[in-house]
């Protein structure tokens, strides 16, 4: 059985500075090749950086209040310098769950299967046989750089839209290097 519930789970996103993406390869040797991509947005701001981040804005907040301690001004200020420290923790929060974002693809012998959770919202998946896919990549003319897409099963999917430039390119090569390795015929 080939699909994204067959196979490994890559476990917790790690911060680094590799590609947001990871491949997994299966280790039976009397299988066909099945390979796992996960893919993620790249986060910027990792979790201690995120606490940092506020600490430091709350202390640069604070700076302010010092010429003004001991007066009636210190309450006006307060509640909107508070309100400021609210709202840029809010938006941070909101952008961590926007990055939630995940896109699973498995290929084994006979499919090819792509799976993207999006952080609000149903899933979306697309499965096809993989002799009959193509990898393109779309230099211009796309909704970004070096659009990545899998077209079979007559559709034509995006995958890693959310990576960089480079990273679609090396996308784009490890699709297509793991495609042409992929026997076909080995069945």
């Amino acid at each position: 059985m080939c699909g994204i519930q067959g196979l490994v789970d890559p476990g917790p996103r790690t911060y680094t500075r590799d590609m947001p993406y990871q491949w997994i390869e299966s280790a039976d040797p009397e299988q066909a090749p099945t390979w796992q991509l996960s893919a993620w947005p790249h986060r910027s701001l990792p979790p201690h950086g995120f606490a940092g981040f506020i600490g430091i804005t709350f202390l640069m907040l604070l700076i302010p209040l010092f010429a003004v301690l001991g007066s009636p001004i210190l309450w006006g200020l307060l509640p909107f310098l508070m309100g400021v420290l609210a709202l840029t923790w809010a938006a941070l929060k909101r952008s961590y769950a926007d990055g939630d974002l995940r896109e699973d693809l498995a290929l084994c012998g006979d499919t090819i299967e792509l799976v993207r959770t999006n952080p609000r919202g149903p899933s979306q998946s697309w499965h096809a046989n993989p002799y009959w896919v193509r990898v393109e990549m779309h230099q211009t003319g796309g909704p970004v750089e070096n659009y990545v897409t899998l077209t079979g099963a007559g559709r034509s999917v995006e995958i890693g839209a959310f990576l960089s430039p480079e990273e679609r390119v090396a996308l784009h090569h490890d699709l297509a290097e793991r495609l042409g390795r992929l026997d076909i015929n080995a069945r």
